[in-house]
């Protein structure tokens, strides 16, 4: 199990390549992350049924480094977050209810029973699990009754390696403190530690590795470099989209703008776009205005739609949608993006939150209504064009009006989505659509940005590949598999 000093040390990606290293090594891998909380998500199979629940999307990454189908068992419970005190709990793929933070502590304990049935499940089907912790076990407020950090390991009896950043300084001192605050207890999993994002020559740090190990009586498990190939690979959470900064003036030739929304979610949907040549997707934060020079803008995912429908209007961004329809641009919204786009939203029922109904954009004509039950399923189909697409789906509501006449897409034999009738602006309940590379090339050459088609996809397997081979060169990879051998003897 890797568990961090903090959150952001880089857990999620040496996860990822370390699946990819032992798969490369010919064994049967398996991702594993007790509590997740994030609002990108994934549709993953419940084993069970064969039907579709909601893992992190992290996990979901995971498991293509091993080369095996998304299963919700390797994130039995996910935090989705939908205001600042509260998020919805989803617990084996389904959706278990909604908490409040302090509630949400005196739930945990529950929970563990879940979180141990979907482990014991992979350790069945695998010859290696690979754990990722949350946040930081010197959290010791939320100690009690924890089921992400040492909680989860003491109870599974899974040995523990402590990743620190020293990217953002003071690698010594947080694993030390680590160290120092932990309790004999919950000190005893901890087989060492390793250290991530190190810039420049690795010998430069020996001396702060024999002192790290000194304080603790830790060894070290290696100096992973600076992996810029993670930069391909899909953000967890909006703590990544926090630190993404455009790319330096006059490189693009496209612009593509994304407002980003209180509750965003699924913000990885616009990776593909990001990752093409001459194409720079621009997150326009709360006080910017939307770039009057976007060809394209995208309304994302959001998990609390008519809560971040009001802050849109707040922001002004109402009227700099209008201008740049006017101008003639090019509109997309996504799933809660989509149904911001219609005339009106109704909940009646308080599924999205307190409001009962507001006001849409109105440059669909389409309503929504806010019900159950949640859609969570993978899907595939054709655009009008005849061109092959695929995704998954996440949502809460039923959209109907006029422009559905015109639909986005044929998805399971269905049409799904609407476009208006100047074909200006296109709304689709379909996550990850820009994955779909014959779409996304007919898209950005509508757009008037001609270019070779890329294989979004193939981009991802080859930063995986890649980052497996730089862990393998910086890491010591045997003793990692060593202290999984011991453990499961």
């Amino acid at each position: 199990m890797l568990q961090g000093t903090g959150s952001d040390v880089g857990k999620s990606v040496l996860v990822a390549g370390l699946c990819r290293l032992f798969r490369n090594r010919g064994l049967t891998v398996r991702p594993f992350k007790p509590q997740n909380m994030s609002n990108n998500a994934a549709v993953a199979r419940i084993p069970e049924s064969g039907e579709w629940g909601e893992i992190g999307r992290a996990q979901w990454l995971q498991a293509l480094a091993c080369g095996a189908e998304p299963s919700v068992h390797m994130n039995p419970v996910l935090l989705k977050p939908q205001s600042e005190t509260g998020s919805q709990i989803v617990v084996q793929g389904r959706v278990a209810g909604a908490a409040r933070g302090a509630d949400y502590q005196r739930l945990k304990p529950a929970l563990l029973g879940r979180v141990l049935e979907s482990f014991a499940r992979l350790e069945a089907e695998a010859d290696l699990v690979l754990v990722e912790g949350a946040g930081s076990p010197a959290e010791i407020n939320l100690r009690a009754g924890d089921i992400a950090n040492m909680g989860f390991a003491r109870a599974a009896g899974v040995p523990v390696v402590l990743v620190g950043d020293i990217d953002r300084g003071g690698v010594i001192a947080s694993l030390v403190g680590t160290h120092t605050i932990l309790p004999p207890e919950d000190l005893a999993p901890i087989r060492g530690f390793l250290v991530n994002k190190f810039r420049g020559d690795p010998t430069l740090f020996e001396d702060g590795l024999a002192a790290i190990t000194r304080f603790t009586g830790w060894p070290s498990f290696g100096v992973v470099p600076w992996l810029t190939e993670a930069s391909r690979l899909p953000a967890e959470d909006s703590v990544a989209l926090e630190a993404r900064r455009p790319p330096s003036e006059g490189t693009a030739r496209l612009l593509v703008a994304v407002p980003v929304l209180e509750r965003i979610a699924n913000f990885d949907d616009l990776d593909p776009l990001a990752a093409e040549p001459g194409v720079e997707v621009r997150f326009v934060r709360p006080g910017e205005a939307l770039p009057p020079d976007a060809g394209l803008v995208v309304l994302p995912g959001t998990k609390s739609t008519i809560a971040d429908l009001l802050a849109f209007r707040r922001n002004g961004w109402d009227a700099d949608l209008k201008r740049h329809h006017a101008r003639g641009g090019r509109i997309l919204g996504l799933c809660g993006g989509y149904q911001m786009l219609g005339r009106r939203i109704r909940d009646p029922n308080g599924v999205d939150g307190a409001i009962p109904e507001a006001e849409g954009l109105g440059l669909l004509d389409v309503e929504t209504v806010m019900q159950g039950p949640k859609t969570v399923r993978a899907a595939s189909g054709t655009s009008p064009d005849g061109l092959a697409l695929e995704g998954y789906e996440i949502h809460m509501g039923a959209t109907a009006g006029p422009d559905r006449e015109r639909p986005f897409a044929t998805l399971l034999g269905r049409p799904e989505g609407a476009r208006s009738a100047d074909g200006q602006v296109e709304g689709t309940y379909l996550h990850g659509v820009f994955g779909s590379d014959p779409w996304r090339r007919h898209l950005l050459q509508s757009l008037g940005l001609s270019g070779p088609e890329t294989a979004y996809r193939a981009g991802i397997e080859a930063a995986l590949d890649a980052i497996a081979a730089r862990l393998e060169q910086h890491l010591d990879a045997d003793a990692l598999l060593r202290l999984a051998q011991r453990a499961g003897d």
